[in-house]
């Protein structure tokens, strides 16, 4: 039964990417519009909502949005509008249906109008045009990467942590907002310093309104489109702010062996504050005892499937002993103990891998014997409670030899894909078929995001590699043989 249902799911999807020579195109693809272009004012904000939660190192932002069409006409097209220096920074955008979150995702595309414009937009689709005088209700989440900066820059080894977030206490909008407010989340209570705003919200009282870990700016009544107004907030985060400039994962399939391979190789640096002094081994030993807060990365935890086995955690040096793991029926857990605690502006560059059982991710498609169903996490790795982000992912599937036919579809946010080749050891012909995806800005969060890969994989296919070794090896035997029916004796004259 739940083959049926994979692969039905898995029919329904396929018509959304296919691997041919097209994937080179970017899926998050720029649209380029003249450079005079500015989002009609066919929509106003009725009632806006924005909750930015700090609670981990990346800033995730939720807006929620009453919009109604003031236009005489239809409307399908919403624009989100960011400043350019955010928007190379901004992952994971997704708009959805506030009172339908089951529902997909609206499609999203990045619109390019004037590279040297101060503001960039998104284009949001609506599925079904808005009639004039109707509303809707949207929810647009974000992250935004590498926002954080901490302040002061240097701090003693067992010092507090403090990171500054600047933003505008106006919701960025490209149209007028009659009533909006934005909600700040706080990991801590310390929260030293911050922006207050002299005139007050609509309601006279003090700007921002401060409960518990919570602010509030606003409320606030009619703002036109594009107004800002600049705050910041510095709080405690005595977390490291791990950030990984680049993640390679490999996950190759072996049919003959019933084994997914995984890897994954990281390029890691912590983006917290530097030390002011050199760093002391006796003083960081003695902290062991009592586990206080501290912005070094010293631990990673990487949960993994149920029944994973074989793992394995190198770095630039070698073999690290350093890890410990654990497995039963319901969990497995790798816990990793870096070389060296990861300060601010300090790298650890490593890898990780691990075996997987290949029944518990891939079937075959319905009735056929020749097509088989993949389903693989996205995103997998380390889980921290601070969280992990990604400047970029490179993920490559590695296929059986012979497997023809490769589609794929996910949910993941993709800026590029492609099939490729990939030689392995005893390969008899031009190597394996390999779908490579690329994705940037990507967040911890999208753990839960899925890659369903179909292909074709026959008998012949499967058949060739140990047909091509048996032949080898009674080619060799053959051979010698022959050889050994020689006669190479010396033999002398009568």
């Amino acid at each position: 039964m739940r083959s049926l249902i994979l692969a039905t799911a898995a029919l329904s999807l396929l018509s959304s990417a296919t691997c041919d020579s097209n994937l080179t195109t970017p899926l998050s693809s720029r649209v380029i519009l003249p450079s005079a272009f500015r989002p009609p004012p066919v929509f106003r904000n009725v009632n806006l909502l924005r909750t930015v939660n700090l609670e981990k190192l990346y800033p995730r932002e939720t807006i929620n949005v009453v919009v109604e069409n003031v236009d005489a006409s239809p409307q399908d097209e919403y624009f989100v509008p960011f400043e350019a220096g955010v928007v190379d920074k901004v992952g994971g955008l997704e708009v959805r249906d506030k009172k339908g979150p089951e529902k997909p995702a609206f499609p999203v595309e990045l619109v390019e109008y004037d590279p040297n414009s101060s503001t960039q937009f998104y284009r949001v689709r609506l599925p079904t045009p808005l009639e004039p005088k109707d509303q809707q209700t949207l929810s647009i989440t974000y992250s935004v990467l590498s926002s954080l900066r901490p302040l002061p820059a240097t701090i003693q080894q067992q010092d507090k942590q403090y990171v500054v977030y600047e933003l505008s206490a106006y919701a960025p909008s490209a149209y007028t907002t009659l009533k909006q407010k934005t909600k700040l989340k706080f990991p801590t209570v310390d929260i030293p310093d911050y922006t207050v705003l002299p005139s007050g919200n609509s309601e006279g009282k003090e700007d921002p309104q401060r409960q518990g870990t919570s602010f509030t700016y606003g409320p606030y009544g009619e703002v036109p489109a594009g107004a800002q107004e600049a705050v910041s907030v510095r709080y405690e985060f005595t977390k490291p702010l791990t950030h990984a400039t680049l993640l390679e994962r490999d996950i190759e399939v072996s049919h003959w062996g019933g084994n997914l391979a995984v890897e994954e190789r990281y390029w890691l640096t912590n983006r917290g504050a530097q030390l002011a002094n050199h760093f002391s081994r006796v003083a960081w030993a003695t902290t062991q005892y009592y586990s206080p807060p501290t912005s070094a990365l010293k631990t990673l935890k990487v949960p993994l499937k149920p029944g994973s086995l074989n793992p394995y955690f190198t770095d630039d040096i070698g073999n690290v002993s350093t890890s410990r793991f654990r497995s039963s029926a319901r969990e497995a857990n790798l816990d990793l103990t870096p070389r060296y605690p990861v300060f601010g502006g300090w790298k650890y560059n490593f890898r990780i891998g691990w075996d997987a059982d290949l029944s518990k991710s891939l079937r075959r498609l319905g009735t056929s014997r020749t097509t088989y169903v993949l389903r693989v996490p996205f995103l997998e790795g380390p889980k921290q409670p601070e969280g992990i982000e990604y400047e970029k992912v490179r993920l490559r599937v590695i296929l059986p030899e012979g497997a023809t036919d490769v589609k794929y579809t996910t949910d993941a946010p993709l800026t590029s894909a492609a099939e490729t080749k990939h030689r392995t050891f005893m390969d008899s012909t031009a190597g394996r078929s390999t779908l490579e995806l690329v994705a940037v800005n990507v967040v911890d969060e999208m753990r839960d995001r899925e890659i369903i890969v179909t292909y074709t994989y026959p008998l012949l296919s499967i058949l060739r590699k140990p047909l091509t070794i048996s032949a080898g090896v009674l080619s060799l035997f053959a051979t010698a043989w022959l050889l050994g029916r020689v006669d190479t004796s010396i033999r002398g004259g009568k």
